[in-house]
């Protein structure tokens, strides 16, 4: 039990750790006459543009939660859409607090709205986030094809800023190698806890089939042309509420499409990193919008990208954290594990 409760307030408070230090960076890192563009940034934007960002935020959740039901329809399990919409919308509030906790989350909430089993619904959810990698890796190629010398650039400012370039320089240990260490020991505890438990190995064989189920409704969904033209409406809209706001300041309305679409990109991976991307989201937006600002606004340049990444961030949180709420309250629970049914499709 004890064990249990300290690895919970290290994955809760590790991250949010990082996300602090990052916060603490971002502000430390700008100079009084930066802090000065800054705020004038933000108060000056025209949040017209951040409100539209988020209308178009909603429907991507709309369509995020109509695609779910492809998913669940192989299996034989029916989900009203705004039960649907509730879990989707308590598994992003979750994230908040421990990071990659929504998956989970999301699956529990279906199971206490619907009593669909656990296992199978976040079978489907991998499989989501697997169409999502998908997704952004070609946003991500494209980005790279039209814009390749520009995103090495920012990457090399990325790792000087997070303080991993001097150092892998000098012979020491770089942000990159950090990274890599830590999934090479995640990765190689796994497997020693799965060789070594059989009751690990078990539970883990019989969770890992309920997934595959998951997985492999995408190939049998019912209706394969509706769940591509709701990815594409859930992506399109996800890289539309990114670019839109460049549009509240007059300085970042002329950056290059290249130039949003490498932001896109980099505030896409570092969102992962932290709870929410608390502190290193507007932090990464911030480096990629700075640095195409540099030739028209040379003095302004790091005020005006850092205050655009908050910007960006803030609207993208206070609606998540706004309908995951509303959620958490209207989400009704009609099963729990004492009821009779299991949410077995009927036979």
């Amino acid at each position: 039990m004890l064990k249990k409760t300290i690895l919970t307030l290290v994955k809760t408070l590790l991250p949010l750790g990082i996300g602090v230090y990052l916060f603490w960076l971002f502000f430390s890192s700008m100079s009084e006459e930066h802090i000065a563009s800054f705020k004038k940034a933000l108060k000056e934007a025209n949040y017209f543009w951040v409100f539209l960002a988020m209308l178009l935020e909603f429907i991507s959740l709309w369509s995020r939660a109509v695609r779910w039901k492809y998913m669940l329809e192989p299996m034989g399990y029916q989900s009203p859409w705004k039960h649907r919409y509730h879990a989707m919308m308590i598994g992003y509030l979750a994230n908040y607090t421990i990071p990659r906790a929504g998956e989970p989350t999301r699956a529990a909430m279906l199971f206490r709205s619907d009593g669909i089993p656990f296992a199978k619904s976040f079978g489907t959810i991998i499989a989501e986030r697997a169409v999502d990698v998908i997704m952004l890796g070609l946003v991500t190629c494209l980005a790279m094809l039209i814009g390749y010398s520009d995103l090495m650039s920012i990457f090399n400012e990325i790792e000087h800023q997070l303080g991993g370039g001097d150092t892998a320089a000098s012979g020491g240990v770089g942000l990159k190698q950090i990274i890599y260490g830590v999934i090479i020991s995640i990765v190689a505890l796994g497997l020693l806890a799965y060789f070594f438990s059989k009751k690990i190995r078990e539970k883990l064989t019989l969770f890992i089939k309920g997934i595959l189920n998951g997985v492999f409704a995408i190939f049998k969904t019912k209706n394969p042309g509706g769940f591509i033209v709701h990815t594409f409406i859930i992506w399109i809209c996800w890289v539309l509420m990114f670019i839109v706001p460049f549009y509240s300041l007059s300085e970042t309305s002329n950056i290059p499409f290249t130039g949003m679409l490498i932001g896109f990109v980099v505030g896409s991976v570092g969102m992962s990193f932290t709870n929410g991307g608390i502190g290193v989201y507007p932090l990464l937006v911030g480096l990629v919008v700075s640095f195409y600002l540099q030739g028209e606004h040379p003095d302004d340049a790091k005020g005006l990208g850092n205050a655009l990444g908050m910007i960006i961030w803030l609207g993208n949180t206070a609606i998540m954290i706004l309908l995951g709420l509303i959620s958490l309250a209207l989400l009704p629970k009609n099963y729990s594990t004492n009821d009779d049914t299991s949410g077995e499709p009927a036979e």
